[in-house]
C-alpha cells in the first residue's frame, strides 16, 4: 500500500493496524546512549536513599527525574 493511501485511510479513521508489520516496528529515539556523570558522594547517598524508599534502582530514579524535568521544560516553553 502506498503511503498516500495509508495516510488517507488513517486520517479517515479507518483501521490500518492490519496493514503494518509490527514485528519490524521501532520506537524512534529510544536507543540507549551511555553517558558518564560524576556526582559528589553526598548526592549519591541521597539518591540511593530515595531510590530505596521508592523501591527502584538509582539509575532508574535518575532517568525518571531527568525525564520529568525535561518534560516540564518543554511544556513551559523553556526548550
Amino acid at each position: 500500500m502506498k503511503a498516500k493511501i495509508f495516510d488517507r485511510k488513517f486520517d479517515a479513521g479507518e483501521e490500518v493496524v492490519g496493514q503494518l508489520d509490527l514485528g519490524k516496528a521501532r520506537r524512534v529515539g529510544t536507543v540507549p546512549k551511555r553517558v558518564n556523570v560524576d556526582f559528589p558522594a553526598w548526592m549519591v547517598e541521597s539518591l540511593d536513599r530515595e531510590a530505596r524508599r521508592l523501591g527502584v534502582a538509582r539509575q532508574s530514579l535518575i532517568k525518571l527525574w531527568l525525564a520529568d524535568r525535561l518534560a516540564e521544560a518543554v511544556s513551559s516553553g523553556k526548550r
